[in-house]
């Protein structure tokens, strides 16, 4: 089919627009920003999804759309509410409005476990507006949708915003990680490849109009994740809790507060273990910083 993925140079955005095209979709990635990671047979568009002629015309012509792009960053968003208002949920709006006059077969829309929560701030609030949004242009006009909740994502590509990726980095250039909290959080990681793939299976008619969670298949907690990384960089870093500022935009144990529309979760048949995908993710970030970082457990081999 024909696809169109705006965020696609983003972090989720880019893995989902390349499964995509390794399924044998003609994939079209629309972003603000060049990706650096299209492919040969990818069609990039640089675009504003507040621009909506600029959407309307994107849109034309395509069948499936998925919609990664916005505001992602939880401390970004509660920090600059009217802009993600803006860019969230009014972007969101000029994509629905476009798949709609389109006739597109599916609107697929990340959002994220937090609506489940009273954390996440607007990042969280402006997610919720989305997904009552799509259902009821789904109910008014009939356009088919389906809905992504992702869960904790990891894995390459991902920028300093994602968390795993911030400690890997702090670890090599401080030989430290300090973690706001006392460890004991629980998170279900996902590598973004696995959850890339499970966003490609969902355009079967079994997860149409369907909210779906996609998230790791066993919880985890942040003490023993970062027991891990100290045992993998050999035992030559130090962990630092900071209970007392325990960040209020994150949940603790569970986003499971609020009862939004019932999710199905799918699971990979195949997926990658979180130990080798730590490891990938350190090589990543090792191979950046080498250049630059003279200090820190580079500098000390």
């Amino acid at each position: 089919m024909k696809v169109i993925v705006f965020g696609g140079a983003g972090f989720v955005g880019s893995h989902v627009a390349d499964a995509l095209s390794e399924a044998g979709h003609e994939v079209s990635i629309f972003d603000l920003n060049e990706s650096a990671y299209l492919r040969p047979n990818q069609k990039f568009i640089k675009g504003d999804i507040l621009d909506l002629e600029k959407v309307m015309e994107a849109i034309k012509g395509q069948e499936i759309v998925y919609n990664f792009a916005g505001v992602a960053d939880i401390e970004k968003a509660s920090k600059s509410p009217l802009n993600t208002i803006k860019t969230n949920i009014i972007g969101n709006a000029n994509l629905l409005e476009a798949s709609r006059l389109n006739m597109i077969k599916r609107f697929v829309f990340a959002s994220t476990l937090y609506v489940y929560s009273e954390a996440g701030s607007f990042y969280r609030s402006s997610k919720q507006a989305c997904e009552i949004t799509i259902e009821e242009y789904h109910r008014k006009y009939g356009l088919e949708y389906t809905i992504l909740r992702y869960g904790s994502l990891y894995g390459l590509r991902a920028d300093e915003s994602n968390w795993i990726r911030s400690i890997l980095e702090q670890a090599l250039k401080e030989g430290r990680i300090v973690r706001n909290g006392n460890g004991e959080e629980i998170r279900e990681y996902i590598h973004v490849e696995d959850a890339a793939r499970c966003s490609i299976d969902i355009l079967d008619d079994e997860y149409k109009n369907q909210n779906v969670i996609i998230a790791g298949h066993q919880s985890l907690k942040i003490c023993d994740l970062l027991i891990m990384i100290k045992e993998i960089l050999g035992n030559k870093i130090e962990i630092e809790y900071s209970p007392s500022d325990q960040d209020p935009l994150h949940y603790e144990i569970t986003p499971y507060i609020f009862k939004p529309r019932l999710a199905k979760r799918i699971l990979s048949n195949r997926y990658i273990d979180f130990g080798q995908g730590i490891m990938d993710c350190l090589d990543d970030v090792y191979k950046r910083l080498k250049p630059k970082i003279k200090e820190g457990i580079i500098k000390n081999g």
